[in-house]
This record gives C-alpha cells, sequence and structure tokens, in this order.
C-alpha cells in the first residue's frame, strides 16, 4: 500500500507552480519578440512629380535656295560665245535658247560655290535631235558638265571622267525624253562624289576620289565656270536655283568610362 507523505504533496505543488511561471514567462518573451521581428508595413514614398522631359534636340533646317534667274532678263547671265549660236531671248519667264550651228548657251556671271553646292533648274526640249541641257558646273578646281539628251538625243551623263565622256563612262545612261515636257535636273557636288536627279530620281551617284575630272575638249569651255548649253537643239529652261550646303559635322570623341 502507497501511502502520500506531506513532503511530496508540496514538491509536486512546488513543480507545478514553477512550471506555471515558467511557461508564462516563456510566453510573454514569446510574445514580446514576436511584437519586435513580427513584419512591418514600410510605408511607400510619395512619388516624386515627374520633371520636365528633355527638349527633342533641334534639326538644322536645310539650306535655302537662292534665285539665279528673275524670269524677266538675264541679269547675272551672259550669252557664251559659242561660233554660230542662237539669238538667246527670255520671254514667259523663260530662257530660250534657239537652235545654232553648233552650241547654244548662257553662263552664269555670279560668283558660284567649288564644292558642296546644289544647282536646280528645270529644262524643255523644243526640237533638234542632240543635248536640250549641257550643264558645265565647278568641281573643286576642275569643271563637269551633265549631258541631258546627247549623242542622238537620247545618253545621260557626266563629260569627262578620266577622259571619258558622257557616252563612254560608268556614269552613261540610255533615256527618252519627249519634245515639250519640262524636265526637273538636280547636280549635287560634294569633295568625295557628283550626283544627279531627274525629275526626282538618282541617275548618277558618281565617286570622284582618286578620279580626273575634266571638260570634254571643245567650245564647251566657254561654259565655264556654270553655264546651260544645247547642241544643234533649242531648249527652254526656268527655275534656275542654287544653294551652298554645310560640312558634315566632325563625329564627337567616345568618352572613357570614368575608373571606380
Amino acid at each position: 500500500m502507497n501511502v502520500s507523505t506531506p513532503f511530496a504533496s508540496t514538491q509536486e505543488a512546488g513543480s507545478c507552480s514553477l512550471m506555471s511561471r515558467n511557461t508564462s514567462l516563456l510566453l510573454t518573451i514569446t510574445v514580446t519578440v514576436a511584437a519586435l521581428l513580427g513584419p512591418r508595413v514600410i510605408a511607400a514614398e510619395p512619388s516624386k512629380p515627374a520633371g520636365p522631359s528633355a527638349p527633342a534636340a533641334a534639326v538644322d533646317p536645310e539650306p535655302s535656295w537662292k534665285s539665279l534667274f528673275d524670269g524677266r532678263t538675264l541679269a547675272g547671265w551672259k550669252i557664251a560665245s559659242f561660233g554660230g549660236h542662237g539669238e538667246v531671248e527670255v520671254k514667259d519667264g523663260q530662257i530660250l535658247l534657239p537652235m545654232g550651228a553648233m552650241l547654244t548657251g548662257v553662263v552664269c556671271t555670279s560668283e558660284v560655290p567649288k564644292l558642296r553646292y546644289e544647282i536646280s533648274l528645270e529644262a524643255m526640249k523644243l526640237d533638234g535631235s542632240d543635248f536640250f541641257c549641257g550643264l558645265t558646273f565647278p568641281v573643286s578646281n576642275a569643271f563637269c558638265t551633265l549631258i541631258v539628251g546627247g549623242w542622238g538625243g537620247g545618253v545621260v551623263g557626266l563629260s569627262s571622267i578620266d577622259g571619258y565622256d558622257a557616252s563612254e563612262n560608268e556614269t552613261t545612261k540610255y533615256l527618252q525624253f519627249e519634245k515639250n515636257r519640262w524636265y526637273a535636273i538636280r547636280v549635287r557636288v560634294t569633295p568625295e562624289r557628283i550626283e544627279a536627279w531627274l525629275d526626282n530620281e538618282r541617275i548618277i551617284n558618281q565617286s570622284i576620289v582618286g578620279r580626273r575630272i575634266s571638260l570634254r575638249p571643245g567650245e564647251i569651255e566657254s561654259s565655264v565656270p556654270l553655264g546651260i548649253a544645247t547642241y544643234q537643239t533649242s531648249a527652254a529652261l526656268r527655275d534656275l536655283k542654287l544653294r551652298s550646303l554645310a560640312a558634315e559635322m566632325p563625329k564627337a570623341a567616345a568618352v572613357p568610362p570614368k575608373t571606380p
């Protein structure tokens, strides 16, 4: 028979009380730690108002055209000194180049650039079977002629490249031209190339680096520095204009990254 002693009861009671206090203390610590280390809500920083957007890069305007013909007189031009030329006149806002024995034309008396420029005009073939526009222009210290409708009426090209004229170099093209129809003609000259457009279609894109540019020997030399001529053909000219082209801006050097 087991008999409980008072000492044993007291010991058990003390143990229960101690365990209760320990449990209470552990619970208090756990709640406190949870409160300290529990999840926090981080308030989001208020969004900053968007600043003004960076201004768009400025676009350089295209160079402006300068008219070379006032539509009423030959001011700024002279009749080219070709033997047997036709009688040039101005009528209805046009320069008329009648058919001559061979060449008929006009020469610009204004100062013209030698490089980085464009010249534009409209030309119309009225009669004849050869070129109705032989546009002579400067290329640095040399000169060149764009032939439109030459050698029987269909050849287009530059005279001359390395001594070869418009009928026998890499710019040679064969096109058909109608009478009494205006054709828009534009030439661009830069240090690297000569380009030409006919009715806004580029027909010549010729590199001139390392090439010899010259005129075809003969009376066409009277067209320098800037002139327009016909060969045994009558033609009309209008809207003659020129503009200088800005030199290409040098590229900025790359900035090396900073050393951390």
